[in-house]
Parts: C-alpha cells; structure tokens; sequence
C-alpha cells in the first residue's frame, strides 16, 4: 500500500503569482504530476494549501487533485481558512487503509503559526486509538518534535508533551507525518518507557516532508530560504497485518 504526502502548497488565486523562489501554482501542477507517476494508493495533503486564504485558491487546488489516480485527503495548515477549504471538499479524521489505519489531525490554532491540539483532540484521538489496534499513521501540519532551526521549532506543536505521554500508551502508532517545515526530515523519536516489557525503548518513526512551493533552509537560526533544494513530496510504502508486526519503507522524492 503506497501513501504519498504532500504538502505546503501556498497557491494563489492568481495563477501567475510568485512566491520567493519560484511559482506556486507551477510548482504544484509538478508535483503532481511526479505523484501520478509514483502510482500512489492514496495522496496525504497535509496542509498550507493556500498563501492568500482565497476561496479560488482551493478550488485550484481541488480541480489539480481531482486528475489523481486514487483517493485522496487533506487536512489544515496554518496559513488556511478551515471553511473555505472545508467548503471545497469536506475532511475526514480517519482512512481505513485495511490492514493499516490513518488518522488525520488537525493542529490549526486560528490566527497563530503554531499548533495545538487542545484537550478536545487529544481526547478525541485517544477514543479513537482505544478503539483500533491495527497499525495506525497520524498525519498532522505542525511538527511534534523539534527539527533544529531555531525560529521553526518555536512554531511547532504546542502541546506535543501531551501528545508523545498519550502516544506512549498506543504500541500500534507507528509514523508520525507532519507539514509545516519546507523540508525533509526523519527521526525515531523515543517514547521512553510505557510500550511493554520486553521490547527495549520504544520508538516512532516522525517524518517531515519537503513543501510543494519553496524549501526552507535546515538548521537555520531565523527564517531563511534554501534556494539550492527543490519541491518535493514522501512515499510511504505499508505492508504487514497487525500491530506488532506493521512494516513500512519511507523516502523522499523531489522534482527536477
């Protein structure tokens, strides 16, 4: 089962509108169109659709991801209007992917660049992982974990104590992937105990994922843009039938 994630579009209504390096709505189309040759199961939009918040922006958007050869889902950035996009296509908070499950978070605090899930989520996703114990992906915008650029991780996911304290509980969460960072990234983050006994320190794999308009400069202390990378997207290749045995292989693709 092939998941593809994509993110940070920041399209325009304005077709021809530029970001700081390059064209958003070109930068795009790419893109996808590398997707469709990657032969995907399913596409993961995790967020930063639109730059301008235009309700043309997102029926772009809609009418570009219509053209792919499989289902498809998105979820909000924070530069979004949720119920301009909502109003383009309604979301969903979880896929059934058969012998794999994936849920869909929405990290969005209305105004700010950061994110949080709040007690009402993080309540939410617990139901819902008390309820399923196939091997589970979360998709979410805003990173859980720091990436190393200073001014990035200041803008991450507010409240991602809470988050790993109830992941620690959930040995069938097995990736994390998040938007939000312009960039490649991947870590086993270590949960410390609380997964059982016997399997030495748990960990999940976290993964961010290059945007799909301009690429932001790794390590960097305040905001910079790295010119020398291009847009790319994450394949996430999923195999094995149950929670202890879920298996997977991820990597980066980028365009030319």
């Amino acid at each position: 089962m092939r998941v593809v994630q994509i993110t940070d579009a920041h399209l325009y209504a304005d077709t021809q509108a530029r970001s700081r390096a390059g064209i958003p709505w070109r930068q795009f189309q790419q893109v996808l169109s590398a997707v469709v040759a990657a032969r995907p199961d399913i596409v993961l939009f995790t967020g930063d659709v639109s730059q301008d918040g235009s309700a043309a922006s997102y029926a772009l958007a809609v009418q570009a991801m219509e053209q792919l050869p499989c289902p498809w889902y998105w979820l909000p950035g924070n530069h979004d209007q949720l119920e301009l996009m909502a109003a383009e296509r309604p979301m969903v908070d979880q896929v059934d992917m058969g012998a794999w499950r994936i849920l869909l978070l929405n990290t969005q605090v209305e105004g700010k660049p950061y994110g949080e899930l709040g007690s009402e989520r993080l309540a939410k996703l617990a139901e819902q992982l008390e309820q399923d114990g196939r091997p589970t992906l979360i998709a979410m915008h805003h990173p859980p974990v720091d990436v190393g650029a200073v001014w990035m991780d200041a803008i991450g996911l507010q409240d991602r104590d809470a988050f790993w304290q109830l992941l620690s509980q959930c040995p069938q969460v097995k990736i994390v992937l998040f938007g939000h960072v312009h960039q490649a990234y991947a870590e086993h983050h270590s949960l410390g105990e609380g997964l059982g006994e016997g399997a030495g320190e748990p960990t999940i794999d976290v993964y961010g994922c290059p945007a799909m308009a301009d690429q932001f400069l790794p390590a960097a202390e305040q905001f910079a843009v790295d010119e020398a990378s291009r847009p790319g997207y994450r394949i996430v290749d999923l195999t094995g039938s149950d929670a202890q045995q879920g298996e997977w292989q991820s990597w980066i693709e980028r365009i030319e």
